[in-house]
């Protein structure tokens, strides 16, 4: 025979210890606070009664009735021994728990900090009002039988430990700080969108991933761009959980470069050359990188993931200006900055053009798009220094 789902052994047991109609289940279950802790809804105790009645397991009793919610309904022999076995075999048996918050948890870093400690506040709250719920429904029906008050003990024990759970998680969250690399250099990340200004570009890590091509058409940018942010979240991980060290994945940037600069002016994108970048803390190292690689990997194939590599960029003095607008606008900005900004104060090209995204293009309008535009300088000349370590 198939075994009972929760809830219909939860309606068996109720009329195996008496007979009982409709209406006076629904008023059992509800002042015993049953929903609390089994999938027992208000429309499906009579739904779950048909599939008793029809698998043999009750019956109406021989009493006067009216309609079929006012049928007095009672335990076959054969229902009274199947609840039996459940009862015995459910006594033993442990359930595993799959909190939904568990799924929240693991996905929590796509969201913002901000987000993700609300949402748990918010949890928080909606525990506490849930335990109180229980135990005032418990209060309501002392004294209680001890088999009952071993329910009420069980959903109290689970609603605290759930609740002690989150407040923890809840602390972690807020006390552990974030590296944030748009906050630690905030005038790198933030720059005016009406004056080009110079800026002094301290060394910084990055995770890099070199190719060739245009950026809208070629697979090898786009596997590219996937594989930095996949290790990018696996190191993030790691480094949370290993070293108690969270940052947030930064923003994606780009270095372009070509033998004709002029391309860029004139879009060519297929005769541009690139390494995109995500920046990295410190403490990230290249051991952190390859084993977040090799995990990656395991999840999906991917030919960029063997390239990419920990990169240490030292930009020193640069120009940079905030671009609002579709990245293919940007040419009467770069012209400004080439050969009108840079002739009139001195200065020339000491390193590859750079840009950081600061919007997600799948969400953003073309018209909204934020982009940093940076050029690292020297005074004309000098000789260049070298841009990584």
């Amino acid at each position: 025979m198939p075994a009972l789902t929760d809830a219909e052994l939860t309606v068996l047991g109720l009329l195996v210890e008496q007979p009982r109609h409709g209406y006076e289940l629904e008023r059992v279950v509800e002042e015993r606070g049953v929903r609390s802790w089994t999938a027992l809804g208000f429309s499906s105790i009579y739904y779950v009664l048909d599939k008793l009645a029809k698998r043999g397991l009750i019956e109406a009793t021989g009493g006067p009735r009216s309609g079929k919610s006012r049928a007095t309904l009672q335990t076959t022999q054969a229902g009274v021994e199947l609840c039996a076995d459940a009862t015995r075999e459910a006594l033993s048996s442990i359930t595993p728990t799959h909190a939904r918050v568990l799924v929240a948890m693991a996905n929590s870093p796509v969201l913002p900090d901000e987000e993700v400690r609300s949402g748990l506040t918010a949890r928080v709250t909606a525990l506490r009002e849930q335990l109180a719920e229980v135990r005032a429904t418990r209060a309501r029906q002392e004294p209680l039988p001890d088999a009952a008050a071993a329910i009420f003990d069980y959903s109290e024990a689970m609603l605290t430990a759930d609740l002690t759970w989150t407040e923890n998680v809840l602390a972690k969250e807020t006390s552990m700080e974030k590296y944030d690399v748009k906050k630690a250099h905030r005038a790198l990340y933030a720059p005016s969108a009406k004056d080009f200004t110079v800026v002094e570009v301290p060394a910084l890590q990055y995770l890099a991933a070199d190719g060739h091509g245009d950026p809208n058409t070629s697979p090898e940018y786009s596997n590219a761009v996937e594989a930095l942010y996949g290790i990018a979240y696996a190191v993030k991980f790691a480094s949370k959980k290993t070293l108690g060290r969270d940052f947030v994945v930064g923003p994606l940037e780009g270095l372009w470069r070509a033998e004709d600069p002029a391309v860029f002016l004139t879009r060519e994108k297929g005769k541009w050359d690139w390494t995109m970048l995500i920046n990295q803390p410190d403490w990230v190292t290249e051991e952190m990188v390859r084993e977040a690689a090799e995990s990656v990997a395991k999840k999906k194939d991917n030919p960029a993931l063997a390239g990419v590599r920990l990169r240490t960029l030292d930009e020193g003095t640069s120009v940079q200006i905030l671009h609002v607008g579709s990245y293919d606008d940007e040419t009467p900005t770069l012209h400004r900055l080439h050969d009108e900004y840079l002739p009139e104060n001195g200065l020339t090209f000491n390193g590859d053009h750079h840009e950081i995204y600061l919007s997600d293009p799948r969400r953003t309008a073309p018209d909204k798009l934020k982009t940093v535009l940076r050029q690292p300088v020297k005074p004309l000349g000098t000789r260049s220094a070298p841009a990584e370590a």
